[in-house]
């Protein structure tokens, strides 16, 4: 039998969850990739995509993960010890905790940049910069040995300080504090940017539906963001549902979760490219728009020093939203499943992972003429977690309720023995035993270039 609650560190209860997982399903990709993707793919015609995605794949895999973990009161390597004795199950939860040891690697690296920048805000270092000097900033700035691990160390310590603390005290108590702060902020930039001269471009290039640009690769697009955006097949949903409280209905936290981690994108997206298109910057995807073009944008805007430092600030928060639960995930096997204490577990997976993530952070500089694959070591390690791991975790969830556990187990979860009406089964069951693993299989092979 699963140990009980009570005997785990859990949850207070139903926003500490909400906080927690969609602090984990807000990152960066959030802030500068959906707006990009969204108004490249046909704007409001991409969304629509989107959101049918989100219901057909990312749902049901969300509402598998968390219910692995709370029925067997595991992390994802435990979980499927547990639901699944003597079976090779347990090899998909070594797949979600190499690919959480991997992300973080590399994700602590581009952490530690916003946070350089929430510094050269503060100090006013893109004030009276033209674009040619921000943009030869960054490739300075990443180029160096020094400066880019010791933002990785400061930001690996402080993610380091709150999972020691516990869930509670600190995964729980740290996102009740961080997201409405990172919504506040969020807030503010899309009042600045909504104001602007020329904003309504931006609004366009968001929102204006144009049906021609929704190709094959675009719905692939929206298949694969659905399923990434939403923090799934790495194990983060499996761990924080294992410490959720029996009493909680497991579908509408599902659907809160998903719901909010839409919305933060869009507002990130009205946040950002109305600016930009109100001083006729070019978008561009990815670390360009946001250490380069939007510094820019900055620059040019009244008070926008302040906003800068506010910008940079969300992407620090949104980053460590994300991190803390990506550490739990390695944390909580070691506690569980080799009986080694939280202090210990913390400090030691924090270390491990950080030092393993200093090639990535010199990827950019002494390391640049490291090639593995045609790849330096940040952008290898991005493309193995991103095209293998996760798809591949993604995959072994859906596939593990929808098939292998017993329909009876996954109805007794999902109603709480009972308690809640669950209508929904039937449709639940047909989409994590057919459409969801179809899709991620699509996206995973589209990946591999295969199709």
């Amino acid at each position: 039998m699963a140990n009980s609650v009570s005997q785990r560190d859990s949850f207070s209860g139903k926003y500490g969850f909400i906080a927690a997982a969609a602090g984990s399903a807000i990152g960066l990709g959030n802030i500068w990739k959906f707006p990009y993707i969204t108004g490249v793919y046909g704007g409001s015609a991409f969304i629509i995509v989107y959101l049918i995605c989100i219901l057909l794949i990312g749902l049901p895999v969300m509402l598998s993960e968390i219910s692995v973990g709370r029925r067997a009161q595991k992390g994802v390597f435990g979980a499927y010890k547990t639901l699944a004795p003597g079976t090779p199950w347990f090899f998909s939860g070594y797949m979600g905790i190499a690919a959480a040891f991997l992300i973080l690697s590399f994700y602590g690296v581009v952490a530690g940049w916003t946070m350089e920048y929430v510094v050269k805000a503060l100090a006013g270092s893109f004030t009276g910069k033209n674009p040619d000097q921000i943009s030869a900033m960054f490739g300075d700035f990443i180029g160096q040995t020094a400066r880019p691990i010791f933002w990785q160390v400061g930001f690996m310590a402080l993610t380091c300080f709150i999972v020691i603390a516990g869930i509670k005290n600190g995964i729980e108590k740290y996102s009740k504090i961080l997201m409405p702060v990172l919504l506040v902020i969020l807030l503010m930039l899309c009042l600045r940017s909504v104001t602007l001269d020329g904003a309504s471009k931006g609004f366009e290039f968001l929102f204006k539906p144009d049906f021609s640009k929704l190709s094959g690769e675009a719905i692939l697009a929206a298949m694969g963001h659905a399923f990434f955006s939403l923090s799934l097949g790495m194990g983060t949903l499996v761990t924080y549902g294992s410490y959720l409280k029996k009493t909680e209905s497991l579908a509408p936290l599902a659907g809160q979760i998903t719901i909010a981690d839409t919305v933060i994108a869009l507002l990130a997206g009205i946040a950002i490219f109305p600016a930009v298109f109100a001083f006729g910057i070019e978008p561009a995807a990815g670390p360009g728009l946001v250490f380069v073009t939007l510094p820019n944008v900055f620059a040019q805007m009244p008070l926008g020093n302040i906003f800068c430092i506010l910008f940079f600030s969300l992407l620090a928060i949104a980053a460590l939203t994300s991190s803390i639960s990506i550490l739990e995930v390695v944390v909580a096997h070691l506690v569980e499943d080799f009986k080694v204490s939280r202090k210990t577990a913390t400090l030691m997976m924090t270390l491990v992972i950080t030092l393993f993530g200093i090639p990535s952070a010199l990827s950019f500089g002494s390391l640049s003429d490291l090639s593995i694959f045609g790849l330096n070591f940040f952008d290898l390690a991005d493309h193995i977690a991103s095209n293998f791991l996760l798809p591949l975790g993604g995959l072994c969830i859906s596939l593990f309720v929808g098939w292998k556990m017993a329909r009876k187990d996954v109805a007794d979860e999902l109603s709480n023995s009972g308690a809640v009406k669950i209508a929904y089964l039937p449709v639940f069951l047909f989409l994590a035993r057919i459409v969801a693993p179809i899709a991620i299989a699509t996206v995973f092979l589209h990946g591999l270039k295969i199709i």
